[in-house]
């Protein structure tokens, strides 16, 4: 199965790790939202559909607004 695959955004996180984004158009016409978290040598990929990635992104984004205090 065919792809195209568009790096959107490369992030540097917390004790070393790295996320990338990127938009993957499959041959059919799909389009998914590919996030990569990079840990070491460690790969994890996530392919999420529009619905999946908008809720993400609220939630994340409501953390981010009012994130817990430390104790």
């Amino acid at each position: 199965m065919s792809e195209t695959t568009t790096e959107l955004a490369r992030l540097a996180a917390p004790w070393g790790r790295e996320l990338v984004l990127f938009q993957v158009i499959h041959e059919g016409g799909l389009a998914m939202l590919r996030l990569r978290i990079r840990e070491g040598k460690r790969f994890t990929t996530l392919d999420l559909d529009a619905a999946t990635a908008g809720d993400l992104a609220a939630r994340l984004a409501a953390w981010a607004a009012a994130p817990p205090s430390d104790a």
